[in-house]
């Protein structure tokens, strides 16, 4: 089966919530996809598809998951693949000597950490997260495996809010499984 026909199945679970968490946001729930065992399993299956098909067998070391939403397929796809599964966590989460990377909200600014020597230098990375909106915790996520050597070969989500331009701010590749919200945008108007 294709990523792209995994993409579609997967677009059809998605459930959407009119006007959260304000008024005027088209929230997209893609959440169900793991109350059914055979859909998130092909929600794996299509980013290990991609990834295999974009980089040669042996070349990614790590899948790198960001806090929270990564955790719940970021670690699911590095089993499938056969690789290790970092996290990058809030600050103040983690124990032993840490990198952080300081990163712009909506309101304020965050800090994020992972642990110094959960990556060996010159090891290939891929990011992982549930959706890239204006890009600052992907970004800053990758400045930390940049602080500890490691080689970011792409960034990959599962949605992406397109109109915020968040993939600009990144400085590898970016992959995303499904681009439900610019549709949905698109239905909703």
């Amino acid at each position: 089966m294709s990523v792209e026909a995994y993409a579609q199945e997967l677009k059809a679970a998605l459930h959407q919530y009119p006007n959260f968490p304000e008024k005027g946001i088209l929230f997209e729930d893609f959440l169900p996809i793991f109350r059914c065992p055979k859909l998130f399993q092909k929600l794996v299956d299509a980013f290990k598809i991609h990834l295999e098909e974009t980089f040669s067998t042996g070349k990614i070391d790590y899948i790198v998951g960001l806090e929270s939403r990564g955790f719940l397929f970021g670690p699911s796809l590095a089993l499938a693949m056969g690789i290790g599964f970092v996290p990058v966590r809030k600050a103040g989460k983690l124990p032993g000597e840490l990198v952080s990377a300081v990163y712009q909200k909506e309101y304020g600014t965050d800090v994020c950490e992972m642990q110094k020597e959960a990556i060996p230098a010159n090891s290939n990375i891929v990011i992982v997260d549930d959706i890239i909106a204006t890009g600052g915790s992907a970004a800053a996520a990758g400045d930390l495996v940049k602080q500890v050597g490691g080689n970011i070969l792409e960034y990959c989500f599962v949605m992406e809010l397109d109109f915020l331009k968040g993939a600009e701010k990144l400085s590898a590749p970016c992959f995303t499984l499904l681009n439900a919200q610019q549709e949905a945008l698109k239905e909703a108007n």
